[in-house]
């Protein structure tokens, strides 16, 4: 197999960072580093100029750690909530994917790139996850994801009102019990 030495101009995941001199094979050199600007051959001129400009690399490496670490400080705190429909067994019509975990956080105010959600696959099931985010190749950020069926968070709401309800007098809880039943019988309408 044909190898050739490339430097990187951009940190790539496994195979090194910005500044490196890596040794990869010749046609992803040849068909995805070099086109997509980010790696150059290493030659003499190439190496001479990166290490003039390896002190702007470093001063803007620092500036960029330091923004993703603010950027951790603030959002270190935040949790996401989906809910969608779901097969009696927890499975989904669908799924949550990278996109809406990013959606979401740009719903809560905070920009994110959704390449740097790390999420090995789409979410299939109702339950609790942990989505690792990359702000930086050396700050990941670990935000709780709840999925849950759109059934459950309905059943859950009344089953709340339902026990906030019952210290009131025995009048009051005639009507929930009616209501219950109505309910019960749009179930049972919905199913057939």
């Amino acid at each position: 197999m044909a190898t050739t030495n490339v430097l990187l101009r951009d940190d790539v995941e496994n195979l090194g960072g910005r500044g490196e001199i890596v040794k990869v094979k010749a046609g992803y050199a040849r068909n995805f580093l070099l086109p997509q600007g980010i790696a150059t051959q290493a030659t003499k001129g190439n190496i001479k100029q990166v290490e003039q400009e390896r002190s702007v690399l470093l001063k803007k490496a620092a500036t960029e750690k330091s923004t993703a670490e603010a950027q951790f400080e603030q959002m270190k705190d935040i949790s996401l909530a989906f809910q969608r429909k779901a097969g009696k067994d927890g499975t989904l019509f669908g799924s949550v994917t990278s996109m809406d975990i990013a959606e979401a956080i740009q719903a809560k105010g905070y920009e994110i790139d959704r390449r740097k959600i790390q999420l090995k696959d789409t979410i299939k099931e109702t339950g609790n996850y942990t989505v690792n985010v990359k702000l930086h190749r050396e700050v990941t950020l670990e935000i709780p994801v709840s999925v849950t069926s759109e059934g459950e968070a309905t059943k859950e709401k009344t089953e709340k009102k339902a026990k906030a309800k019952t210290p009131e007098t025995e009048t009051a809880e005639t009507p929930e019990k009616v209501v219950e039943n109505s309910v019960e019988t749009t179930d049972e309408e919905a199913e057939s």
